[in-house]
């Protein structure tokens, strides 16, 4: 009788090991670098809402083929970004009064619920990093650019949802997060005066510090009704793309090379907080 030989398994890095493993990929993804850089690109108004995704030019800024830059699309589309036509390829998604009315009716709903928990939940230590936050907004405001202002905004609420505790809102929320952040580009230019945006905030957030979940709620429901009024409004009077003067960054989209990321919208611009 023979003795039997453990068998050697060989790793994807070319070494012999008693248990099968998995290298870790240290090549980029290059279809998620150009995915950054498209939705930057959309969120700066570069790419406005209803404008055409010209693959072959695109694909040349970026240098890198035209398949990465079609499955980046078809990610963006996954997500409410882009959305694709036969014969006609992807455009940037725009918005119609019913969609906008959909998609604050969502967001409201999760909203509310995120700080009804958020008030039962929430850690003192959590509620302070959240008014920290807040306080950090409205210092910032005069100086934040519109894109860093919508950042920011958009940290506030998402920071709200991971206080809720509830996984299963918060992946829904952020599931969302491209959809609004677009509508919220447009939203943005109706308010002249950007303290007064960061100021909106607050009725929220010191409802939710003295843990009142009804006045947390209707304060909520003042704040997103508002926003959805003026969504509704852009949207009516056919003006959706962003302020050209906005963004900060270049008009043609710097070159995706592995190992590189896409540039930040700010040096400045923080996240948002993970209490």
């Amino acid at each position: 009788m023979t003795s039997e030989t453990p068998t050697k398994t060989i790793a994807l890095q070319g070494e012999e090991t008693d248990n099968p493993g998995f290298s870790s990929i240290r090549v980029p993804d290059l279809v998620e670098l150009v995915e950054r850089q498209l939705l930057q690109a959309i969120f700066e108004g570069r790419l406005p809402p209803g404008s055409r995704i010209v693959e072959a030019e695109l694909s040349r800024q970026m240098g890198v083929s035209r398949a990465p830059l079609r499955e980046a699309a078809r990610r963006l589309e996954s997500q409410g970004v882009i959305v694709s036509t036969p014969r006609k390829g992807f455009t940037v998604r725009t918005f119609s009064p019913k969609e906008i009315q959909d998609l604050f009716q969502v967001r409201l709903g999760l909203e509310v619920m995120a700080a009804r928990l958020a008030c039962e939940v929430a850690t003192d230590a959590q509620l302070a990093s959240l008014k920290a936050y807040a306080d950090d907004m409205l210092e910032r405001a005069p100086t934040l650019s519109n894109i860093e202002r919508v950042t920011m905004d958009l940290g506030m609420h998402t920071a709200i949802s991971r206080l809720s505790g509830n996984e299963y809102l918060q992946r829904i929320f952020a599931n969302m997060q491209a959809e609004i952040r677009i509508c919220q580009g447009f939203i943005e230019r109706q308010y002249r005066d950007p303290v007064f945006i960061a100021q909106s905030h607050f009725p929220v957030v010191d409802a939710i510090l003295r843990r009142d979940a009804d006045a947390a709620e209707k304060a909520l429901r003042v704040h997103l009704v508002d926003a959805q009024d003026k969504a509704h409004a852009q949207v009516l009077h056919g003006d959706q793309a962003p302020d050209a003067g906005a963004a900060a960054a270049p008009a043609t989209a710097a070159k995706a090379k592995p190992g590189a990321t896409a540039s930040p919208v700010s040096s400045s611009r923080r996240k948002p907080p993970r209490p």
